[in-house]
C-alpha cells in the first residue's frame, strides 16, 4: 500500500516531452522492476534503507518516475463464445494450462523459476498446424472492453509518478515466436503451412484492432507495442514482410486518436534499424548500445533522424558497479546530447537484480542538473 506522495508531477512532464511541449528538457524513467521482483522473491524485502517500501515509494523516495504500465488491466480480453480455461499443477514448478474451446482443445506446459518470479514455456499452446487453427478461432472470437475502475485504481495509487500507459499484443510473427510457437515451430510453420501462419497473423491483428477502438476511446496516451524485438531471431525479410504493415496499420488508428506509440526493440537491433523510421512509430523503447547491446549511439541516432523519439538508451548493465560510474554519466550525457528534446531517459531494458540502487540517484541528479540549466 502506498504511503507517499511524489515530489514532483512527472506525469506532466512525461506528457510535456511526448507532446513536444518541453523545451528540451529530458525525463528520467527508470525501470527497476526485475531489481525490486527478484529480492521480493529471494529476500520477500528489500534492503535498507529502502525495506518498508513497495514499488510506489520506492519510486518517490528515489524520485524518479516509472514507467507505468500497469494500465494494461484497463483493456481487458473476453471470449465472445463459450471457452473454459483452468490450470492444472503438476509439480512444484509445472503447471498444465488447459484452453478448451468449440473448435478443439489446447493443453500447455508452463515452467516456473526456481530463482525468481518468471516463468516460460516449457511445451508451446501450438505444436502442429491443427492446435494453431485452434488458436485462429481463439483470436477471431476475442472481443475488448473498458475496466473503469482498474484506471480508477491505478489513478489512485500511482498518481503524478508516471504517465499512464499500456501495452498491446505483440505483432503477428512476434507473438507466434515468444507466446503461441518459439522460434523453431515459428519458422517451420512458415515452411511447412505458410497460409495457415498467415491466417493466424491476420486473426490475431485483427483482434488487436479491436482492442485499439477501446483504446482510442479511452484517456490512455501513450502506446506500446511490446514486441520484444530481437534482430538475432527476426530477420529483415521476415520483418518487412510481417511486422512492418502491421505496424503501419496500428499506428494509422492510433495517431487518428492523438495517441503516442512506440514499440519494444529490446533485443540486437543492428540488422533492422534501417526500418526504425518506416514503422510509422513516434518512438522505440528499449534499443540498447554498447557495451551492452549490438549497436553504437551513433548508429541510433542516425537510424531514429530527428522524428522518432528514443524512450530509454542506457545499457543497464552501467549500473553495475563493474563499471565506472564515469562511464554511466558520460553515456547519459552523450544521449541528452545527440536525442533531447526527443528522449525519454530509461535504462535499457531494465537495471539487472546485480544493478546499484544508488546509481539511479546518480542519474537523477546529472538529469536534474541538466533541466536546471535551461530554466
Amino acid at each position: 500500500m502506498a504511503t507517499m506522495q511524489p515530489k514532483r508531477d512527472f506525469r506532466s512532464l512525461n506528457r510535456a516531452i511526448i507532446r513536444g511541449e518541453a523545451g528540451k528538457k529530458v525525463l528520467f524513467q527508470p525501470r527497476i522492476d526485475c531489481w525490486y521482483t527478484d529480492r521480493m522473491f529471494r529476500d520477500g524485502a528489500l534492503p535498507a534503507p529502502y525495506d518498508k517500501l513497495d514499488r510506489h515509494d520506492l519510486y518517490c523516495t528515489l524520485d524518479v518516475s516509472p514507467r507505468v504500465y500497469e494500465y494494461n488491466g484497463c483493456v481487458q480480453a473476453y471470449d465472445k463464445e463459450p471457452v473454459k480455461r483452468y490450470h492444472k499443477k503438476i509439480s512444484d514448478l509445472e503447471t498444465e494450462v488447459h484452453i478448451e474451446t468449440p473448435v478443439g482443445n489446447i493443453c500447455y506446459l508452463w515452467h516456473s523459476n526456481d530463482s525468481n518470479g518468471g516463468a516460460y514455456f516449457k511445451t508451446w499452446p501450438a505444436e502442429n498446424e491443427e492446435q494453431l487453427k485452434i488458436m485462429i478461432w481463439l483470436e477471431n472470437n476475442t472481443l475488448w472492453r473498458w475496466n473503469q475502475a482498474h484506471y480508477d485504481k491505478m489513478q489512485e495509487y500511482w498518481g503524478d509518478l508516471g504517465l499512464p500507459s499500456i501495452f498491446v499484443p505483440r505483432v503477428t510473427i512476434q507473438k507466434t515466436i515468444v507466446e503461441v510457437m518459439g522460434v523453431e515451430g515459428t519458422i517451420y510453420g512458415l515452411t511447412d503451412f505458410p497460409e495457415t501462419m498467415e491466417e493466424y497473423f491476420e486473426a490475431a491483428e485483427n483482434s488487436v484492432m479491436r482492442m485499439i477502438e477501446v483504446i482510442n476511446a479511452s484517456p490512455l496516451e501513450w502506446i506500446n507495442f511490446g514486441d520484444n524485438v530481437h534482430g538475432g531471431v527476426l530477420s529483415p525479410r521476415l520483418f518487412e514482410k510481417y511486422v512492418l504493415p502491421a505496424y503501419l496499420r496500428r499506428n494509422e488508428a492510433l495517431h487518428k486518436a492523438g495517441k503516442f506509440t512506440f514499440a519494444h526493440w529490446d533485443g540486437d537491433c543492428k540488422p533492422l534499424l534501417k526500418f526504425a523510421n518506416k514503422c510509422g512509430l513516434d518512438g522505440i523503447e528499449a534499443i540498447t548500445p554498447v557495451p551492452q547491446g549490438d549497436v553504437t549511439i551513433d548508429e541510433i541516432k542516425e537510424a531514429l533522424g530527428d522524428e522518432v523519439f528514443l524512450v530509454d538508451g542506457i545499457p543497464a548493465i552501467l549500473f553495475d558497479d563493474i563499471y565506472p560510474e564515469e562511464q554511466l554519466l558520460d553515456t547519459v550525457k552523450e544521449l541528452i546530447d545527440k536525442f533531447a528534446p526527443r528522449l525519454i531517459l530509461g535504462i535499457s531494458d531494465e537495471m539487472s537484480s546485480t544493478g546499484n540502487i544508488e546509481r539511479i540517484k546518480l542519474v537523477r541528479d546529472f538529469v536534474d542538473a541538466y533541466n536546471a540549466s535551461l530554466d
